[in-house]
């Protein structure tokens, strides 16, 4: 009984002995628990920010897979106009749902890339499917043929226009 005594004694004697922290290392401690915080802040609002900005874009391109799907049908429209040997009256109701659909697609934001012939080749906006000979200097890496248009959702460009290219 006199050990038990004896050691809890010696615990408690070393528990007051302990110094205690001076200014200056409190206030050490406060700038790093300052220096912590603002920078858990900032990186809170950049999440914020980041996260507001995705879901804008998100928005935007909701529909892109839908979208995507339809134009196929554009292009087997494009394709149906510009056939000679059709009659007038099936051109003109051609002509009238083809109106239609690409004003829907509009309104939804997809927009159809501005491709001539003439342009010159630029592998960021254009994919070349073909290259032929240049017949002058003039139509090197100028685009000869447009096979099919290109489309864009937004400032995203989700079908590039398949071109030929003179070399």
């Amino acid at each position: 009984m006199n050990k038990k005594k004896t050691e809890t004694k010696t615990a408690k004697s070393s528990t007051t002995k302990k110094k205690s922290p001076s200014v200056k290392e409190l206030n050490e401690t406060i700038n790093n628990e300052k220096d912590k915080y603002v920078r858990l802040f900032a990186e809170f609002e950049n999440y914020k920010r980041r996260t507001a900005k995705e879901r804008i874009d998100l928005f935007k391109t909701a529909g892109k897979e839908v979208l995507s799907s339809l134009i196929p049908v554009v292009e087997d429209f494009k394709r149906a106009l510009n056939q000679e040997d059709a009659n007038q009256e099936d051109n003109q109701g051609i002509q009238l749902i083809y109106n239609k659909l690409i004003e829907t697609l509009k309104n939804q934001g997809l927009e159809e890339l501005e491709v001539k012939i003439g342009d010159s080749f630029d592998s960021e906006i254009h994919e070349a499917i073909s290259q032929i000979p240049a017949q002058n200097d003039d139509q090197k890496g100028k685009i000869i043929d447009i096979i099919e248009g290109g489309y864009k959702l937004g400032d995203q460009v989700i079908k590039f226009p398949k071109v030929v290219v003179a070399q």
